[in-house]
């Protein structure tokens, strides 16, 4: 357990240091509170001191948006769409480092006690678990996400898809970019589907394409994850949706549950480079991972007539991370083919933002399911896939 030291007065401080992000707890540390200005913090926090903010919530809030704006003054600017994106992650971590030494004590019970702060109990218990019998001190930063996972794992994310809600919990990725979603809705179900054949969700995350599965007639599904988080989350998921019978979430830790399937759905990370957290990995997948893991397993896996269903973003084709025909050639040395491909384009507002560094990427990236089969053997003639043109039409 690591500790964070401090002193106020003549009195030596100590308390339990948490960082969901691996964040190591600062050697230096001073008392903060509202007198404290902008520019003085934001030099502070860049030499490596934590700030131990002791005054008003919201002014603390502030001071953090003001550090941030001083931080976002010196974005870098690069020569390519590569460049932009290793430039922006070193930015995100500098950020991230910077802005994450505002911190904030709390009580062995997750009180918070700052004037005029909210009731953070209930949030941090969902994402830290049970009280432990010493206060500890957390950044402000991770804490304000602790708290907007806290709403939306109350609110929900609306999926049209199955006609229900899906209800994210801290540390698990949200389905807010509905259109990959809507791909597996919309994708013809292989022949032994629909006959009582099981299907995989692999790395099933909130258990939201394993619910479309089952809302679409799939009688047994297994949903894999190697996180405890995604687990309990789609566990809590298919009980609300009262899919218990019909999906099972196995943990282990193994990318494929034993047997074979009529469907194998496996959306991986899309970009391949390494996290810099764990609340990172639905994003970033170290020289794709686990892409290459579900091709070279996925023959394997298959019952006769059946189909693996990878859902990639060419984001990283635009951003200079996966070369153009990378993925084609892996898949075919897999022993697999293409059956076909359903494209769509994202909704999300960044593909449309001509301030974001990534702009040119985003707003030529699409987002594919590729239907895949093994190998036919060579005496049988194979269906030539429609190209990257086909789309599932508008509402996708």
């Amino acid at each position: 357990m690591s500790e964070i030291h401090w002193i106020d007065g003549d009195t030596e401080h100590t308390a339990r240091w948490h960082s969901e992000t691996g964040m190591p707890a600062p050697r230096h540390v001073v008392p903060a509170d509202d007198r404290m200005n902008a520019s003085t913090a934001h030099r502070l926090a860049c030499e490596g001191t934590a700030l131990l903010w002791q005054g008003d919530y919201h002014q603390a809030r502030q001071l953090l948006r003001a550090m941030g704006r001083r931080i976002d003054r010196k974005a870098p600017v690069a020569a390519s769409a590569q460049a932009a994106f290793h430039l922006q992650r070193r930015a995100s971590g500098h950020r991230a480092r910077v802005l994450g030494r505002l911190v904030v004590p709390l009580g062995a019970d997750h009180t918070l006690a700052l004037r005029r702060a909210p009731d953070v109990r209930a949030a941090c218990e969902e994402a830290y678990g049970p009280p432990l019998p010493t206060p500890s001190v957390v950044s402000l930063r991770e804490l304000l996400g602790v708290l907007g996972a806290h709403q939306w794992r109350a609110k929900g994310v609306d999926v049209p898809a199955i006609g229900a809600r899906i209800h994210p919990h801290y540390g698990v990725f949200s389905p807010v970019r509905g259109e990959y979603v809507d791909l597996v809705a919309q994708a013809p179900l292989p022949r032994a589907a629909s006959l009582g054949a099981p299907a995989f969700d692999l790395g099933t995350g909130t258990g939201v394409l394993a619910a479309v599965l089952a809302h679409r007639g799939v009688r047994r599904v297994v949903a894999t994850d190697n996180s405890p988080r995604a687990l309990a989350c789609a566990r809590a998921n298919m009980s609300r949706l009262g899919l218990t019978g019909q999906v099972e979430i196995a943990g282990g830790g193994a990318l494929f549950p034993p047997g074979r399937a009529a469907v194998v759905v496996c959306n991986p990370p899309w970009l391949p480079a390494k996290p810099n957290s764990a609340l990172e990995q639905g994003v970033y997948d170290p020289k794709g991972a686990m892409l290459h893991a579900f091709l070279t397993g996925l023959a394997a896996h298959l019952l006769p007539g059946g189909e693996g269903w990878l859902i990639m973003s060419d984001l990283a084709e635009h951003l200079g991370l996966r070369a153009p025909g990378e993925l084609p050639s892996a898949i075919a040395d897999a022993g697999l083919r293409v059956a076909d491909r359903l494209d769509t384009r994202p909704r999300h507002p960044r593909a449309s933002d001509p301030a974001d560094p990534l702009h040119a990427a985003r707003a030529a990236e699409v987002t594919s399911l590729w239907r895949l089969t093994a190998q036919r053997p060579e005496h049988s003639p194979a269906r030539p896939p429609h190209g990257p043109g086909r789309s599932p039409g508008p509402g996708s």
